[in-house]
């Protein structure tokens, strides 16, 4: 019979899937990457298929059959209600004795904090924002696009920039760069070429997302259009920060604000800038810290918080990533 380990910690993205087993003093036995987690689009049982693939390598690797505890951290968990479903389904697969699902912004706050709690930011695809008192008291939204109040993330911002070139060259708008770089970084010479493109789908959807660097890069060069954008986004990053951190009534105490995902993560001077002088305003007592471990740590950290564990195994574990 093989033995059993204390944490199975799964963070899932749209795009990949990372996956560590830990022992009780917080040792990494052993990791495994898979696919990405994507049950909107193939539904939840293939989705957690993919998943099994990442905890199979890792188990086998580790020398386990089973965890006391999986801690898991999944894109598009949005809503308590599919917290609750998804942890359902990953139960089912008897991977551990319990189960706690979480949306994966919360493993980048507690990889970034010494301690759960804090408020963590995160835009990548789309943008989100959680907090989290060491109480258990959580503070969220439900970051399923307009439909619930979200601006931001990689396709807003894309989305954003073609708007103003698209009216910028057909007269409807004011003048901007964007409908020159925008068609450029594609090797087209319009405007219109690139909407056809577009439209038409000469260009694979996913290319769209090379359209929000070409943003940075022209907002960069001074370009007001594009600088203005660029501004809107810090707006809407402090803004959620703050109202969590008001939620959580952490708002006049220092505090952590972790920046995620790959758009908060790349340097852009001008964005950082700008929400550091909107932080000092609105939350003075927030410390800002750009989160670059990886946040399946973050998932590791929760599931010993879970299970009570030192603050050795803690910092053993966060040895493991954080070199």
């Amino acid at each position: 019979m093989g033995l059993t380990a204390s944490v199975l910690a799964i963070d899932a993205g749209n795009s990949k899937t990372d996956v560590a087993v830990l022992a009780a003093d917080g040792r990494v036995l052993a990791t495994a990457r898979g696919g990405g987690f994507r049950p909107p689009t193939v539904g939840v049982p293939a989705a957690v298929d993919e998943l099994a693939r990442a905890v199979a390598l890792a188990c086998s690797a580790a020398g386990v059959d089973s965890v006391s505890h999986v801690s898991a951290c999944l894109a598009n968990a949005d809503l308590p209600v599919e917290e609750e479903r998804l942890a359902a389904a990953l139960h089912a697969r008897a991977w551990g004795a319990t189960v706690e699902v979480r949306n994966d912004t919360f493993a980048i706050l507690r990889a970034g904090a010494a301690e759960p709690r804090g408020v963590a930011v995160v835009c990548g695809a789309g943008i989100n924002c959680v907090g989290m008192r060491p109480d258990g008291r959580t503070a969220r939204f439900p970051a399923l696009g307009r439909i619930s109040g979200d601006w931001g993330g990689g396709w807003g911002l894309a989305e954003e920039a073609l708007w103003f070139a698209a009216r910028a060259e057909d007269g409807r708008g004011e003048p901007t760069e964007l409908a020159r770089t925008l068609p450029a970084h594609f090797g087209l010479d319009s405007m219109y070429a690139l909407i056809e493109a577009l439209h038409l789908e000469r260009l694979e959807h996913p290319r769209r997302h090379e359209l929000t660097p070409v943003l940075f890069a022209t907002a960069a060069d001074g370009d007001a259009v594009a600088r203005a954008v660029v501004d809107r986004l810090a707006e809407e990053v402090v803004t959620m920060a703050s109202v969590a951190l008001s939620r959580l009534d952490l708002l006049d105490q220092e505090t952590p604000v972790l920046l995620g995902g790959g758009v908060l993560t790349a340097g852009h001077a001008q964005l950082d800038d700008r929400i550091a002088e909107l932080l000092a305003v609105r939350a003075p007592k927030a410390v800002a810290r750009v989160v670059t471990a990886s946040p399946v740590l973050g998932a590791a950290l929760l599931g010993l918080d879970r299970l009570g564990a030192a603050a050795e195994a803690g910092e053993r574990a966060r040895s493991h990533w954080e070199v």
